[in-house]
């Protein structure tokens, strides 16, 4: 079984989860979501999440926004070595932007993040008072209170919230949606061919249990990346080439034509 990626796809050596066990479910009576996410677990890994500083990977996770994890790390790391040490959002709401434009320009976007950064900063001391302070309402408060709450903050979309609601308050049911997650839950009919984003996380925390998700939506990423890309799906080159094809419905994939739509564009 491979080892999880040190990249953000979990928040690194930080905060990269740890190992645990988990029953796999009965296939006859579970739902098809919790049989894909359980043969993930075994291709990849099954590990419980949370840890990580809720202000640390509130940054974290918006360095990564449109950009590789490859890119987005080496600007997280710099960033932390400038800023970290103390209280990160008082170090960061006071510095001068073009010292955290260039700590994390070689992330990208460093112009429109920096300011994302030095805006979430501003806003964690002037309602929390302090980093740690913003970490422990994270870790404490409902969930759906914090969701709604980050949500607020400019440049902090629906899965920037549920990364920071997994991978640093360890929140059982949260499956961050990002375009992999997108596109493979759609591909397989695990969620509707038309849901967005939202409709996707909808479908996805409803039929995974609670303490699935964290694993699930890791290794569903790592699925992507190794087999069900956007535009060349492993199983173009017949169902022997993707250790899914028995449980996927391959929305949007025309393996005769070697097509492929998006399952939103694709025929009824």
């Amino acid at each position: 079984m491979p080892e999880e990626p040190s990249e953000n796809i979990s928040g690194g050596t930080s905060g990269g989860g740890r190992e645990t066990a988990f029953d796999p479910a009965d296939p006859e009576t579970a739902t098809r979501a919790e049989v894909v996410v359980d043969r993930l677990g075994e291709r990849y890994w099954r590990k419980a999440y949370g840890g990580q500083g809720g202000f640390e990977c509130l940054v974290r996770t918006i360095l990564s926004q449109n950009t590789s994890d490859k890119a987005s790390q080496p600007a997280h790391d710099e960033l932390m070595a400038q800023y970290g040490g103390g209280d990160l959002a008082e170090s960061l709401a006071a510095a001068d932007r073009e010292g955290i434009v260039e700590a994390i320009r070689s992330g990208g976007l460093y112009n429109q993040k920096s300011k994302l950064i030095q805006g979430v900063a501003e806003d964690v001391l002037a309602d929390f008072g302090s980093e740690a302070d913003f970490d422990r309402y994270v870790r404490e408060e409902v969930p759906a209170t914090v969701r709604d709450r980050l949500l607020e903050m400019k440049g902090v979309g629906p899965k920037t919230a549920d990364c920071v609601l997994l991978f640093a308050g360890g929140r059982g049911g949260v499956f961050p949606v990002d375009t992999h997650v997108h596109r493979i839950a759609r591909r397989i009919g695990l969620a509707p061919a038309d849901a967005d984003h939202e409709g996707v996380r909808a479908a996805l925390e409803r039929d995974i249990p609670d303490e699935k998700c964290g694993f699930g939506h890791t290794a569903m990423i790592q699925f992507g990346r190794e087999f069900c890309t956007a535009r060349k799906p492993a199983c173009l080159d017949g169902p022997e080439a993707c250790p899914m094809a028995d449980v996927c419905d391959m929305v949007g994939v025309d393996a005769a034509a070697q097509a492929v739509t998006d399952p939103a564009a694709a025929d009824d």
